[in-house]
């Protein structure tokens, strides 16, 4: 827990991480708990996603915060795929009890670079508006992609993590055009709420690990897991 802090923030702060799952305390640092209490603050004075996207080095980072819903991701990429980015991170923390908030990092470039301030603004805008239901995300994509072709390499691997006590999904995957929007897009197609993401991109292969909870923010029971794994690595297929 974060030292140097006033003891009213910091019961705050306790009382807020309570919603998270069990490791958040433990293993996410004191500076991104106070960030995330701070977008939570920000949320509940505005009624209205936090989207931000500012310059972090060579690369761009998109913060975002919102109440955690199954389709959020598959706007969210299904913009950033629209408009040509490329993701070289994604740090993502959800509650698991209300008010059910998810906080999002990505680190995003075009071309290899950060994006102008002018293309920052135009993908907030995007996204806002896919959130609102005013910006048709899939009609977009299909000028550039054909959505129906499935994905190659595909693996996916169902498992009940034993330190973060969440049902993970495995995806695994060569890395190809549209391939964040697709994958997320299923995970929609399934219902399923992510809570927490690991990314690794390594020699052409993209794998994420995505901490889930289930139909009606509900655990998902090993045997409907195993399914679940199955069903999504078939849509990805175009199967």
């Amino acid at each position: 827990m974060a030292s140097g802090l006033k003891s009213s923030t910091l019961e705050l702060l306790k009382r807020f991480n309570r919603a998270f799952p069990q490791f958040y305390e433990q293993f996410v640092s004191s500076e991104i708990q106070l960030q995330n209490l701070r977008l939570a603050y920000r949320l509940y004075k505005t009624r209205r996603a936090v989207i931000e996207l500012k310059p972090e080095g060579s690369k761009s980072a998109l913060h975002f915060a919102y109440r955690n819903q199954s389709f959020l991701l598959s706007d969210i990429f299904g913009v950033l795929a629209a408009y040509g980015l490329t993701v070289h991170g994604l740090s993502l923390y959800g509650q698991i009890r209300p008010p059910m908030l998810v906080f999002i990092k990505l680190l995003v470039s075009r071309g290899s670079k950060a994006l102008t301030e002018k293309t920052a603004e135009n993908v907030c805008r995007a996204i806002r508006e896919a959130l609102g239901g005013r910006f048709e995300v899939e009609e977009m994509l299909a000028v550039e992609f054909n959505l129906d072709t499935g994905l190659e390499q595909v693996q996916t691997e169902f498992y009940v993590d034993p330190v973060f006590h969440l049902p993970a999904l495995v995806i695994e995957a060569d890395n190809q055009p549209g391939l964040f929007y697709k994958v997320m897009y299923a995970i929609w197609q399934e219902d399923l709420l992510v809570v927490n993401a690991n990314l690794l991109v390594w020699r052409g292969r993209t794998r994420l690990i995505l901490y889930l909870l289930g139909p009606n923010e509900s655990l998902i029971p090993e045997y409907l897991g195993h399914k679940i794994a199955e069903g999504v690595g078939q849509r990805l297929l175009g199967k």
